[in-house]
């Protein structure tokens, strides 16, 4: 599928979160902005940088009623432990057949040490309350995510 732009409708979704509750995108239409962010694996070095800016900027994003959803393809048991050992405070989704990352147009052919393979596309969806895209982030840098989104965010949407 290709990757969704601005001004798309984001596809609709329900997936368990790392307490093995069932999350759906509608949930949030009509009352939060929603930043879904999708990164390849829990737990890795990249990773790790990338939710920890977003667990220690949490406050902020909630300044700008912006609810985060990182959705990985990790299992919602490496999801749980990804939460308790960087004691992160918003919600991890588990997309093991990866079927929500590949309907965003975040599953693709990836390159790495000469190796061909299909893997998530690191990238960012900012979801208005009608819930539609209003920003992507293609090529995100995991040190800055947080204060990338967050600046695009308060210049560009109302508290």
């Amino acid at each position: 599928m290709a990757f969704l732009t601005v001004g798309d409708q984001a596809p609709s979704f329900s997936l368990k979160n790392q307490r093995g509750e069932l999350v759906s995108l509608e949930q949030f239409k009509g009352n939060s902005n929603v930043v879904v962010y999708f990164y390849p694996k829990a737990m890795t070095p990249g990773c790790t940088v990338q939710a920890c800016g977003i667990r220690d900027s949490s406050s902020k994003f909630a300044e700008f009623n912006t609810v985060v959803l990182g959705i990985s393809p990790d299992s919602v048991d490496r999801l749980v432990k990804f939460e308790d050992k960087q004691e992160l405070n918003f919600t991890l989704l588990s997309d093991e057949d990866h079927s929500v990352i590949e309907s965003f147009g975040a599953w693709d052919l990836k390159k790495f040490m000469g190796r061909e393979f299909m893997g998530v596309l690191r990238s960012t969806f900012v979801i208005d309350t009608e819930g539609v895209i209003v920003h992507v982030m293609e090529k995100v840098k995991t040190k800055s995510h947080h204060d990338d989104a967050l600046d695009w965010i308060s210049s560009n949407l109302h508290k």
